[in-house]
């Protein structure tokens, strides 16, 4: 059984296929082309941790595509309390033929991956985010017209958006560079996983002067993420000159594209100016997680006949 856990997973050859399919699927959602590709078909929807763009992107996606969502929330089930996740796992195996889950744990969704016979796609862990990030790299070929090669550097916290990060690098040739705090940093172990695949240059910054120079892309997340909202007066000090702001966009020295995974926290990580500006591709990025949503649903669902 194939699944979506982790973007190194997957083959460079493979992760061209989806981005060619969500490039197909959305043509098609735009046109309001009839597409069934999941008639008679339902996705279970876990949800430990709350989300309206995923919850949004996804139950639209496959409802566009025939099939039936149903979310569960954290008061319908409770992953690993009041159930064990092999038996959920096996469970809604029977019951449903795609499984969605956004979780805390990383442990969780490979527990309940290794107990599915239907593909389990990762919505999100406080490891890792891999849908978002091939939405990313999906917005930046949209807009540039190649990913190879590209400057990717990333503001604010070593998160699970970096590591999702790391593990395309390990497949697609890029330049990546993760300014962050000192005490901040993404997991060592992804960051040498990354290092020695060989296959783009990795680079942990504390200077965001010197990392934003010739930048081709800078993207930033929130400085407290769900879960460390009780240290946000803190972080918000120790982050403050990591801001995405217009003088450090211009400082870049060339044309550079802004990204943000939302939500955002305007005049917070970014500034207002730069979320509304002409280079910002925000809104792009956020309508292509569900195309890139739907690639990988249709993509898991071939896969695994």
């Amino acid at each position: 059984m194939k699944h979506f856990l982790h973007i190194s997973d997957y083959s460079d050859t493979e992760l061209w296929e989806i981005l060619n399919l969500a490039k197909d699927l959305k043509a098609k959602f735009h046109h309001r082309a009839d597409v069934k590709h999941f008639k008679n078909r339902s996705l279970a929807m876990i949800f430990a941790k709350p989300s309206a763009r995923t919850r949004v992107s996804f139950e639209t996606g496959f409802e566009w595509m025939g099939g039936h969502a149903l979310f569960l929330g954290p008061n319908d089930i409770g992953i690993g309390k009041r159930e064990a996740i092999k038996d959920i796992s096996r469970l809604f195996s029977r019951y449903n033929d795609v499984m969605m889950a956004r979780l805390f744990d990383h442990e969780h969704i490979i527990e309940l991956a290794e107990y599915s016979t239907i593909p389990v796609i990762n919505g999100l862990t406080d490891y890792n985010h891999p849908c978002q990030i091939m939405t990313d790299i999906f917005t930046v070929w949209e807009h540039m017209g190649k990913i190879e090669k590209l400057k990717i550097v990333y503001m604010g916290d070593g998160n699970n958006i970096v590591h999702s990060w790391l593990h395309l690098a390990m497949k697609i040739p890029m330049d990546f560079v993760c300014c962050c705090p000192e005490d901040y940093t993404p997991d060592n172990g992804t960051v040498q996983k990354a290092i020695d695949a060989k296959i783009s240059n990795i680079t942990i910054s504390h200077d965001p002067q010197k990392a934003i120079q010739n930048a081709d892309v800078v993207y930033t997340d929130v400085w407290a993420s769900m879960g460390q909202k009780e240290e946000a007066l803190e972080r918000e000090k120790i982050f403050s000159s990591f801001q995405v702001n217009e003088e450090l966009i211009k400082n870049s020295g060339q044309k550079t594209l802004f990204m943000h995974c939302l939500p955002a926290e305007r005049d917070r990580e970014v500034t207002d100016g730069v979320m509304e500006a002409d280079y910002s591709i925000v809104f792009d990025q956020a309508e292509n997680r569900m195309h890139v949503q739907n690639a990988i649903m249709v993509y898991l669902s071939e896969k695994n006949k």
